[in-house]
């Protein structure tokens, strides 16, 4: 478990808008905002979970990190030197720190190269080995994702969908990062075998010292990785705590939401249990709600939540959420109002 206090990568109210093109001239009619300003930060060690609908903006932050997406404002601070900033050499050299794991495993190996090739392609890129310790380095990253060595001389097809994320893992390797940001790497993958890769990334992180922002949208999975969990909707970041905290005690709707929908293996509990069902549809990322995101789809929402968006607060020690409507358990008020005393 993390308990380190250094701030490893910070992100300040990054935005990434997709402008929308229309007519010969290519007029700019509007933009999509699939990120409109969020802020995080991950530590040395940690495991940061991402988890929303699909369309909510996880990907692109994540690919805006890694500067895949240019943003349209805000900061990265990897280490305290904004990635922002870089021009693309500097940035090319820094991503020997920051690698990332795509989602498919099939569409993130090129099909005509070798597994030696593929794995091998970021050490030739920075010209860090040749020959024989070329060789020797890719057999020794074949082994670190428990693959045999002596099939780096075959192509992706050869592999099942849990190898291939595993050559794109030893692929991620290659320059001993420090900081990874995984794209739902399993939710393409056989139930059995996202447990095995979800316990290699858990493995890897102990022996190599790595930091991770986990992207996914299974939340059981995510409660089993991750460190801490930030909830997204809509190009926002609208509930972040500690994992176990943001389970026993969401406060946000969506969130609360989110999580009465995951299956229950005790009959008992999923008795009791209420079940929240969200009314409507996700609005257009082109043109979202006014104040609140969130308000055309909750539950308690009123004229307060149409005016301004909420502030993104820390109502408990860690634990920050954006809505105006936050209702505290009564076992929490008590803790919160004995210290304030």
């Amino acid at each position: 478990m993390h308990n380190n206090d250094e701030v490893l990568v910070r992100v300040e109210d990054l935005k990434v808008h997709f402008p929308i093109y229309r007519g010969v001239i290519r007029r700019q009619v509007g933009a999509v905002k699939a990120v409109d300003g969020v802020s995080f930060e991950i530590h040395k060690g940690e495991t940061l979970g991402l988890v929303g609908e699909s369309g909510c903006g996880k990907t692109t932050t994540g690919r805006a990190i890694v500067q895949l997406y240019k943003p349209t404002a805000g900061h990265i601070y990897f280490r305290d030197i904004d990635l922002v900033a870089l021009k693309e050499e500097p940035m090319r050299l820094m991503r020997q720190n920051i690698q990332m794991i795509f989602q498919d495993p099939y569409a993130s190996l090129n099909p005509r190269m070798t597994v030696r090739d593929i794995v091998a392609e970021p050490l030739v890129a920075f010209g860090l080995a040749t020959g024989k310790e070329l060789d020797d380095r890719v057999r020794e990253l074949l082994d670190l994702v428990r693959l045999d060595p002596d099939f780096m001389h075959r192509f992706p097809h050869e592999f099942s969908g849990g190898q291939r994320q595993r050559i794109g893992i030893a692929r991620s390797l290659a320059l001993n990062p420090d900081f990874i940001v995984c794209d739902e790497p399993i939710s393409a993958l056989d139930v059995s075998i996202q447990a095995q890769i979800v316990n290699l990334f858990e493995d890897l992180q102990k022996d190599l010292d790595l930091t991770y922002l986990f992207i996914a949208h299974d939340l059981s999975m995510v409660r089993h990785i991750s460190n801490r969990v930030a909830v997204m909707y809509l190009g926002i970041i609208v509930e972040l705590a500690d994992r176990n905290e943001i389970y026993e005690n969401p406060l946000h709707p969506y969130t609360q939401a989110l999580l009465s929908a995951i299956p229950v293996p005790d009959p008992e509990h999923y008795r009791k249990r209420s079940r929240i069902v969200m009314e409507g549809d996700v609005p257009s990322p082109v043109n979202p709600p006014s104040g609140c995101r969130f308000r055309t789809r909750c539950p308690k929402a009123d004229q307060e939540c149409e005016k301004g968006r909420p502030d993104f607060r820390e109502v408990l020690p860690g634990h920050f959420v954006e809505c105006f409507k936050v209702e505290l358990p009564a076992h929490l008020k008590e803790v919160t109002t004995e210290e304030n005393r």
